[in-house]
């Protein structure tokens, strides 16, 4: 039913962390809901903007890693885990 994409390992990790984040951020809406605020993004966001603003900006800084250079995607990772975290925190 599925043998279209290749579920490799780290295809599974992903979607895993992905779902996982989505889980928890739910659990974290419901146990504490949260107001919009203003922080150094243009507009007004909920947690909700946040995370969907940090995952898509996640996904273009590894594709300017993939097109503009050679480094590991491991170094990727790393700007993009801090980048959702001030996005978080401070967006």
């Amino acid at each position: 039913m599925i043998a279209w994409m290749n579920w490799t390992v780290p295809t599974a990790i992903f979607f895993a962390t992905i779902a996982s984040i989505l889980l928890v951020m739910t659990v974290y809406e419901v146990v504490s809901p949260c107001v919009e605020r203003k922080g150094f993004l243009p507009i007004a966001t909920t947690r909700g903007d946040r995370l969907f603003i940090g995952l898509l900006s996640a996904a273009y800084i590894h594709l300017l890693f993939l097109g503009l250079t050679e480094a590991s995607l491991y170094i990727a990772l790393g700007i993009s885990v801090v980048w959702l975290a001030v996005l978080l925190r401070w967006g």
